[in-house]
């Protein structure tokens, strides 16, 4: 549904950012802005990247039967006399764990469980070993030709470590988009306790870590005053898949990113949102393709667009779908005619609390927070459920 003033509904706005991360650009040539191509990376580099493909191990797992304990490897039954090769029926020779054992090696006896006198080894454990006792036999962990990771999967280090059992030395997986910042503002201080009519910058401290969190990897920031040569000369030589700006989506005298984008010949394909705070949202296409998210200069309604629009486009750039939409027990929240009002919200005993502080300035709501409460038009009422977005951070103790 189309929000107030013809602006798309913040819900078609997310419809709108993933599918312009994953669809050609206008036009006959490849787009910069299409869904990028998987990478092949060294498998240190894969942890924390999504599997592209599926990880079908070309070998049995183990692909040869070897000794799970150091110990000896005996034939027959005992006592066996020690031999320094492989042992023949009524014989021992010493194996550590991860040997190589014959394929008709009849067990392992575990160093703990035997002992040695004269040259001759007993078993002081009586049942042991049983036939096949303590050795790794071919294929007990996968079968060649056997699944062992699904595409899409992130990666942590134990996958890493499974695929480095198959014999890869590299993992196929999802591109990571390039991100260039490009932060507007005459009026930013980088340092300090800002003077009257000033304000800090928070975005150069948060918003790389942010698109990190929210799938893409920053390649560069710049920094432009309000002057629309300047923007117009930062969108144009930046180098990314995706331009993310911070304010000027306005339309006051010192707003040059709508301006800017019309130099550039952009097609705009969200020129505004009905949603609160965060409306003058603007995603653009340039003509060869790159993708532009314009950013208000509020830093909630900023941080708010970024988690629940700038993702869906990362997402269609790395060719995966866009985090869903969850349900949560909302508490009452006021909703807003023609909007769609965005909340950050505390998470207690499974209800919704929304914050005091949601301003489109105010960050304290948002630093707490669990996720964002989707609001519709005709609001929450208290225990009835709701939308919400998860922000994408966790706290680790």
């Amino acid at each position: 549904m189309t929000g107030n003033g013809g602006r798309p509904s913040w819900h078609e706005a997310r419809a709108i950012a993933a599918a312009a991360g994953s669809a050609p650009a206008a036009g006959s040539a490849p787009a910069a802005g299409s869904a990028l191509a998987p990478e092949s990376v060294p498998l240190h580099a894969a942890i924390g990247r999504r599997l592209a493909a599926d990880l079908v191990t070309p070998i049995d797992l183990p692909h040869f039967a070897s000794a799970a304990m150091d110990g000896w490897l005996v034939a027959g039954d005992g006592p066996w006399t020690l031999v320094d090769h492989s042992p023949g029926r009524g014989q021992a020779s010493p194996i550590v764990t991860g040997a190589l054992v014959p394929a008709d090696a009849f067990a392992v006896l575990r160093s703990e469980s035997g002992e040695v006198a004269g040259g001759t080894l007993r078993s002081t454990v009586a049942g042991e070993p049983r036939p096949g006792h303590h050795i790794r036999r071919p294929g007990t962990e996968a079968l060649r030709g056997e699944r062992l990771i699904g595409a899409g999967t992130p990666l942590n280090p134990a996958h890493v470590a499974l695929a480095a059992a198959t014999g890869a030395d590299e993992l196929l997986v999802a591109a990571v988009p390039s991100v260039a910042l490009v932060l507007t503002g005459d009026e930013v201080v980088t340092s300090g306790v800002p003077a009257p009519g000033r304000v800090r910058d928070s975005f150069a401290v948060q918003l790389p870590a942010l698109i990190g969190m929210l799938g893409g990897r920053v390649a560069g920031t710049a920094r432009v005053p309000d002057r629309l040569d300047d923007t117009v000369a930062a969108l144009r030589d930046a180098d990314a898949a995706l331009i993310v700006t911070t304010g000027g989506t306005g339309t006051s005298s010192a707003d040059h990113l709508r301006d800017a984008l019309r130099t550039l010949g952009a097609r705009l394909l969200v020129d505004g949102v009905a949603m609160r705070p965060g409306g003058p949202t603007r995603i653009a296409e340039l003509p060869d393709g790159r993708l532009v998210a314009a950013l208000p200069g509020n830093p909630l309604a900023a941080m708010v667009s970024a988690i629940t629009l700038v993702e869906p486009l990362l997402a269609g750039l790395a060719g995966r779908p866009p985090e869903p939409v969850r349900t949560v027990r909302g508490a009452t929240a006021e909703g807003r005619a023609g909007s769609t009002v965005l909340v950050p919200y505390t998470e207690i005993d499974g209800r919704a609390q929304v914050a005091a502080w949601r301003g489109a300035a105010m960050m304290r709501g948002l630093a707490g927070a669990s996720g964002i409460l989707v609001v519709p038009p005709e609001g929450v009422r208290d225990g009835e459920d709701a939308e919400s977005v998860p922000v994408p951070w966790r706290v680790v103790a």
